[in-house]
């Protein structure tokens, strides 16, 4: 396992090599992001995914999310995006916000149980974005295992996780104190998954003046 930090121009370009070459080996990384230190694995190997469910001690009833570096990657992963999900990407991405929508059926990929939908985020983190921008996107979920606090330093990653992956990105001590907020956003109404960094106020704020709003079963 490499522990890689990111405190120099130097050290940051080793990093996010090192983190793609893994990924692109179909290993296991961890990252910063702007929540918490995700661990992430290749949303295109079917392997590689389920070592990241085995790695969490998860199993496929909870699939992992998806990872971008740009909002228009958002209409090759999903179908059918309304327009109250295409405002919220407007607002908060990059930022923590994720979205379910419709997958796209062409994909070929297995994230798990997913009942045809797929969960998408794009961070705002340099880090993570500039290790997204080579490798595409990415199966993202929590760095812990499963039930236990997520990592916000690659100290409590490397505890956890540390024996499960091949590079650890030390971007310090994360900024989010909370997950992202999840919106299923598969019908013609909105609703929360998972109340996070992002309030409900916010989120219907943008919503409002297309007369559109969430519930809340977070």
């Amino acid at each position: 396992m490499q522990r890689l930090p990111v405190t120099t121009d130097d050290e940051r370009e080793t990093a996010i090599d090192a983190a793609a070459m893994a990924i692109r080996r179909g290993e296991l990384i961890v990252l910063p992001t702007d929540t918490v230190y995700g661990i992430a694995a290749d949303a295109f190997s079917a392997d590689a995914v389920q070592a990241l469910l085995t790695a969490k001690g998860r199993g496929r009833e909870m699939p992992p999310p998806v990872l971008v570096s740009a909002a228009t990657t958002l209409d090759a992963l999903a179908v059918g995006i309304p327009a109250y999900a295409r405002a919220l990407v407007e607002e908060f991405w990059p930022g923590a916000l994720t979205i379910v929508c419709r997958q796209q059926s062409s994909l070929q990929w297995d994230l798990g149980e997913t009942r045809g939908t797929v969960a998408v985020r794009m961070p705002d983190d340099e880090i993570a974005l500039a290790v997204l921008e080579r490798t595409g996107p990415l199966a993202v979920s929590s760095a812990n295992l499963s039930g236990r606090p997520a990592a916000r330093t690659a100290d409590e990653a490397v505890s956890m996780l540390g024996e499960r992956v091949e590079v650890i990105v030390d971007g310090g001590t994360t900024l989010g104190a909370d997950a992202s907020t999840i919106v299923d956003c598969t019908g013609a109404e909105g609703r929360i998954l998972r109340r996070g960094a992002i309030s409900l106020d916010q989120l219907n704020a943008v919503l409002e003046p297309l007369g559109a709003s969430l519930t809340d079963d977070g």
